[in-house]
């Protein structure tokens, strides 16, 4: 089975999505899925640099304490998940661009997924500026790859057409927002569904092609 994850590092419900869709697999171990990390960028617009994470939060909810609201759910579903979000660590709010890109790049060493766990974990367990690209050297680094070839490759622009090309075509299939998950370019969940909705769709997709 093969499933198209579109998902944006700065987008926390693709976070708790991706463990539970792990979680489901777990559940499910005879399913041999491959995932295929397809970049989303929730803020297309956002400047290299990235922006003040305290005044992007704030102008997206109306205030700071509507904010703190969301965030307060979202700690408790991530404990549930066994993830932390550490909002008040966070300062900027990133462009997702070069994070998406260093995936891209990971995929082609079998180590997308956890490149992006990783990338995630990163920005909202440990606060730290996914745009930078020395946080993201030292992510690829602790997957295990080698650090000046994801230096090198971050330096140029191998991969950014991708990030586009993935955006277009995102929107061209009615994506318009992430976590959204497609399976075997038949069916698609989107949200950070519950576990039960991963499972019944593998088991779905599982009768259908035992029915053939």
């Amino acid at each position: 089975m093969t499933i198209d994850v579109y998902a944006d590092i700065a987008c926390p419900w693709c976070y708790v999505g991706r463990a539970r869709l792990q979680e489901a697999l777990e559940q499910r171990p005879t399913v041999d899925a491959t995932l295929r990390w397809r970049p989303f960028q929730l803020q297309p617009d956002m400047p290299p640099e990235g922006r003040d994470f305290r005044s992007v939060l704030s102008s997206k909810f109306g205030s700071w304490e509507r904010a703190q609201q969301m965030f307060d759910r979202l700690r408790s579903l991530g404990r549930d998940e066994g993830l932390e979000f550490n909002f008040d660590a966070i300062d900027v709010a990133p462009n997702t661009a070069n994070a998406h890109r260093l995936v891209l790049w990971a995929a082609e060493h079998d180590a997308a997924d956890e490149m992006a766990t990783t990338l995630f974990q990163a920005y909202f367990s440990n606060g730290r500026n996914v745009s930078a690209n020395d946080v993201l050297v030292e992510c690829a680094r602790d997957v295990g790859l080698d650090s000046d070839d994801a230096r090198a490759m971050l330096n140029g622009d191998e991969y950014a057409a991708d990030v586009q090309r993935s955006q277009e075509q995102a929107q061209r299939q009615g994506i318009t927002g992430v976590p959204c998950y497609v399976f075997n370019d038949e069916r698609a969940v989107t949200g950070a569904q519950p576990v039960e909705t991963f499972t019944e769709v593998f088991d779905a997709i599982a009768s259908a092609s035992s029915n053939e």
